[in-house]
């Protein structure tokens, strides 16, 4: 099989790297020419000391030469960037292949998820062919080797097994899942959590806030799912549940350390320089409200971080104002 990957950033050249130890052979498009010459040259990856290309990888800058006669399209990109990277796919030509989508986002404006944007720009006629794989997976982990399980869907079930089929390995474990809109929120909102979790963390808040925003954050996952056409079991499952225990438990997750630097004071636009990677939750937490707004639907947790990054909201005072809410039975 030949697989055209788009993206050479951590997560993307971590996965790029375990297809093409399964014997794939994988050209991976980037746009950035000294980033494609030193992989080419066998040089480490910028963002993850000491790994280098292993196995039948090739790295270009020719978008035409990655997509020539590949079996299965492979993305990992930025939410922002899927329109603009598959509108220059079209002007290539239209996929015929399974396109597999590995970001985790919620299209601003828009209020699609990430698999509805690439069949808006594309064409209808691609819907069959279009998947998502997500859930708990750091890319420094998941290059070691070290055990995962996570979740792949797609809107045809032919397309679902051959995605799990496709990426499944003995440390990397993959489970079909028919919801491709819940697993799409999933991987989404608990970066928005995760940022919360990170500004608690970083206020010295302790375990048990932590624990009680992690909870609220995946009810208000799942409320704001559901009324999208997810089903609830699956926000339950790896996609959610599974995706947000881990973002917002480990400094490893660029969402998680992005709060905790704000906590320590760090303007946003300085806490996405140090970090040097895209905050996803920074930017879907907007199309998130926008979505909660259209739906009438609240969500407490989304909102203050939203102030607080594009709003100047304090901190501190971000948390006096979920724990002034008026209180309610908790629904579940």
């Amino acid at each position: 099989m030949k697989i055209c990957y788009l993206g050479i950033g951590s997560f993307g050249f971590c996965l790029a790297s375990l297809l093409s130890q399964k014997g794939y052979q994988v050209t991976s498009w980037t746009t950035k020419e000294k980033l494609a010459k030193d992989l080419n040259q066998l040089k480490e990856h910028p963002f993850l000391p000491g790994c280098r290309p292993q196995g039948n990888m090739k790295f270009t800058t020719n978008l035409e030469e990655a997509l020539d006669c590949a079996d299965m399209i492979v993305e990992s990109v930025t939410s922002a960037g899927i329109r603009p990277v598959f509108s220059e796919v079209l002007s290539v030509k239209t996929p015929t292949c399974p396109i597999i989508i590995t970001s985790k986002g919620i299209e601003q404006d828009s209020g699609l998820i990430l698999p509805e944007v690439v069949i808006e720009v594309l064409g209808e006629k691609v819907r069959p062919l279009v998947g998502l794989l997500s859930g708990p997976s750091f890319a420094t982990e998941v290059i070691k080797g070290l055990p995962t399980s996570v979740v792949g869907s797609a809107f045809d079930s032919e397309v679902t097994m051959l995605l799990a089929e496709t990426f499944n390995t003995p440390s990397f474990r993959v489970y079909p899942n028919n919801d491709i809109v819940g697993v799409a929120f999933g991987g989404a909102l608990k970066n928005i959590i995760a940022i919360a979790c990170g500004i608690s963390d970083g206020l010295g808040m302790g375990c048990s806030a932590k624990a009680a925003l992690m909870t609220r954050g995946l009810h208000e996952i799942r409320k704001l799912a559901v009324a999208c056409g997810a089903k609830s079991e699956t926000i339950h499952g790896l996609a959610g549940m599974g995706d947000l225990c881990l973002t917002c438990s480990s400094s490893m997750s660029r969402n998680y350390r992005f709060g905790f630097l704000l906590a320590e004071g760090l303007s946003p636009i300085a806490a996405k320089e140090k970090i040097q990677m895209v905050v996803e939750g920074a930017y879907t937490c907007k199309s998130t409200l926008q979505l909660g707004k259209l739906l009438d639907v609240s969500l407490p947790i989304t909102k203050v971080v939203q102030k607080i990054i594009y709003e100047g909201m304090k901190p501190k005072d971000a948390v006096y104002y979920l724990m002034q809410r008026e209180i309610k039975e908790e629904h579940l």
